[in-house]
């Protein structure tokens, strides 16, 4: 790794203090218990203590509200679609939902835009930690007359049939609770491995890496995107090294593994697009939720929509300062080089980005506005929204389960206390996911627009980011106010917290 990549003395040294203190609370935690499993979920509830605080999804996590909320406002706020039609695959009839649809049929609710789906298609036969597995569930959920997102049905297995039942809210509780489990443990499958480390770890690096090879230090746009890439290469040799290791963090954690997840990240950026997954307005109208009115509760949308229009802003403000013309940007040949690696095949040693704008070929200033824009953004709010709640999902395991013994439900029969335990991991990986969780849901760099470094001198640069600082704050300040009125507070995308880079 280049020394100008490298984190800071005084960076690298938060971040093993911080490790060493946290592991060494773990291990004084331990010494209380003595069993390898955990006997009852109040055991579980007594080990939180010290920094690693009681997350407030204990008192939640069985709620079908928060279930819903979790698709919305989680660490994975990207896969919820409204529903048009239910698929043939999908087993879910009139009869199933009748009683939770408020007297609304199927279509009913499909034609009050009342209905929405996520079809986790994508880890159906995903290779799994020996003696471990993972499904790929199809859920419903329904905009009740509260404003709020409850699930209505779960199938977890892509293809209807006999041993693949409909789960419903009426179903005995702990069949449903379960069945919920089951579907969050294939939701944070999906969230570590794509909307974590796929889509902004990994996927940044390679744009960085782009930067470096074509972009020299004095470009402007270099010096615009630089300090959203600060020890972007450091954190994810780190977190190669570490978490995602032969016998690390993820093999121990997770039941997909190291394996799954890089298949599953491989999957994942096979189909992900510039111009509509990392291009929020688009990637919303793609999942029909781009309307006002639409998912009232949808915190992570009315946050992230405005700070994504403010980098537009500022980035548009940049760029027109340096290309006075698209003929001006025609002739850059740097930034030009710079866009055909972005399209270049990997194997042919590009990035191997889909849906740039222009399809690499920068001939109008707007479309390298949009393709700078989707790359902060993603650098800034994407990390945001993905990591930073880790903690508050993860360190109590029933509420979002990184991995669960056992293999999912095949049928509908009444489970109970002692079904759900038995599905838990055991202390020792408890005490693993919540280390590196906390860890890694820990600010260390700036707040978006206090920039570490100062890249961009031109007076009318400064004076650029001047007014998106300015920006920013007053969305500080509205989101703030917004949040006494929400049902909870939602301030992972305050701008205040989201930092400039992804350095953790």
């Amino acid at each position: 790794m280049p020394d100008d990549e490298s984190f800071s003395e005084d960076y690298k040294f938060d971040l093993a203090a911080m490790k060493i203190a946290l592991i060494a609370e773990t291990k004084l935690i331990s010494l209380t218990t003595i069993f390898d499993g955990w006997d009852s979920l109040e055991d579980i509830e007594a080990i939180y203590q010290f920094d690693l605080e009681k997350p407030s999804t204990i008192g939640k996590w069985k709620d079908d509200v928060w279930f819903g909320s979790q698709r919305l406002n989680g660490c994975n706020p990207g896969l919820l679609t409204l529903c048009t039609e239910i698929p043939s695959k999908f087993g879910v009839t009139d009869e199933h939902v009748r009683p939770f649809l408020e007297g609304l049929t199927i279509n009913g609710a499909i034609a009050a835009k009342r209905l929405f789906m996520v079809d986790l298609k994508i880890l159906e036969n995903l290779p799994c930690v020996e003696n471990f597995q993972v499904c790929a569930p199809i859920a419903l959920f329904f905009v009740n007359n509260n404003d709020n997102l409850v699930p209505v049905a779960i199938q977890l297995q892509q293809h209807k049939g006999p041993k693949n039942p409909i789960f419903l809210p009426s179903d005995p509780e702990y069949t449903w609770l379960i069945a919920k489990m089951w579907y969050n443990n294939a939701d944070a499958s999906f969230h570590q491995s794509c909307t974590h480390l796929g889509f902004t770890h990994l996927m940044m690096e390679g744009i960085a890496v782009a930067m470096h090879r074509n972009l020299a230090p004095s470009h402007p746009m270099f010096r615009l995107l630089s300090s959203h890439f600060l020890y972007l290469i450091a954190i994810n040799t780190r977190g190669l090294g570490v978490l995602v290791s032969e016998g690390g963090w993820v093999d121990k954690t997770m039941a997909i593994g190291k394996d799954g997840m890089f298949e599953l990240i491989r999957r994942g950026l096979n189909e992900w697009r510039l111009d509509v997954d990392g291009t929020l307005p688009n990637q919303l109208k793609a999942r029909g939720l781009d309307h006002d009115g639409i998912l009232p509760k949808y915190y992570y949308k009315q946050d992230a929509l405005p700070i994504y229009h403010a980098i537009q802003k500022y980035v548009a403000a940049i760029v027109n300062i340096y290309y006075e013309s698209d003929e001006v940007l025609k002739n850059d040949h740097e930034i030009q080089d710079f866009g055909k690696e972005l399209v270049k095949p990997k194997k042919d040693g590009g990035v191997g980005l889909l849906g740039v704008y222009g399809d690499g070929s920068f001939t109008k200033r707007s479309d390298l506005i949009l393709t700078l824009t989707a790359f902060i953004f993603t650098c800034s709010v994407s990390h945001a929204a993905a990591n930073f709640s880790q903690y508050e999902e993860y360190a109590f395991p029933p509420n979002y389960p990184a991995k669960l013994k056992g293999a999912p439900p095949t049928d509908k029969k009444p489970l109970g206390t002692e079904d759900l335990m038995g599905l838990l991991p055991d202390k020792s990986t408890t005490f693993d996911i919540m280390v590196v969780t906390k860890l890694l849901s820990n600010r260390g760099t700036n707040a978006l627009g206090d920039f570490e470094v100062q890249y961009l001198y031109d007076p009318r640069c400064v004076e650029a980011a001047q007014k998106f600082r300015e920006e920013l704050k007053k969305l500080n300040d509205m989101y703030t106010e917004r949040n006494k009125g929400r049902d909870y507070n939602y301030d992972y995308l305050n701008p205040d917290e989201v930092p400039n880079s992804i350095s953790i």
